[in-house]
């Protein structure tokens, strides 16, 4: 029997750098096993360029993103998400849509690269640490066994995802 395609939603409010790299990431990382979306609940319409230049100069592709309403989700014809995971603190406070087939979710808020200040090495070395946190949480995520967690397991694993290296925020998971 195949394997189910799970798949996961990244968000944050601008959809413009961590989403981003979580969907480049798990996109590449989880080919076969997963689908990578990325949306925010209030998208800037375009995606950082150094979100673009972190994921390729990690060997990601850095094409076909962007920055995109969470509301294209939610509607007739979106495809059903089985994870949700929140990546900035202000996204995972907010009040989310109803997603269809109730999803596992999870917050797993990192700083923002975007919000640094500073000269172009200062911006991208924010970028680059963003990647290395998302990664290491999108790695021991694929290295789940979803086939033999129940739902309370897996809630728990995935809040334990949230509170690794480089967390934001104490908050265990998002409703």
């Amino acid at each position: 029997m195949a394997e189910p395609v799970y798949n996961v939603l990244f968000l944050c409010t601008g959809n413009t750098a961590r989403s981003i790299l979580a969907e480049g990431i798990l996109r590449k990382d989880g080919a076969g096993r997963f689908r990578a979306f990325s949306a925010g609940s209030q998208p800037k319409g375009k995606v950082n360029p150094f979100a673009l230049k972190v994921l390729e100069a990690y060997g990601y592709p850095a094409q076909g993103y962007r920055s995109k309403n969470w509301d294209e989700f939610t509607g007739p014809g979106a495809p059903q998400m089985d994870f949700i995971f929140t990546v900035c603190d202000s996204a995972a406070g907010e009040a989310c849509p109803v997603w269809p087939g109730h999803p596992a979710t999870a917050h797993w808020g990192i700083e923002d690269p975007a919000a640094v200040e500073g000269s172009d090495m200062e911006k991208e070395r924010a970028f680059v640490q963003a990647f290395k946190y998302l990664h290491n949480r999108i790695e021991l995520f694929l290295n789940l066994p979803l086939d033999r967690l129940d739902a309370a397991a897996l809630h728990r694993r995935l809040g334990e995802i949230g509170r690794t290296e480089g967390a934001t925020s104490a908050r265990l998971d998002v409703a």
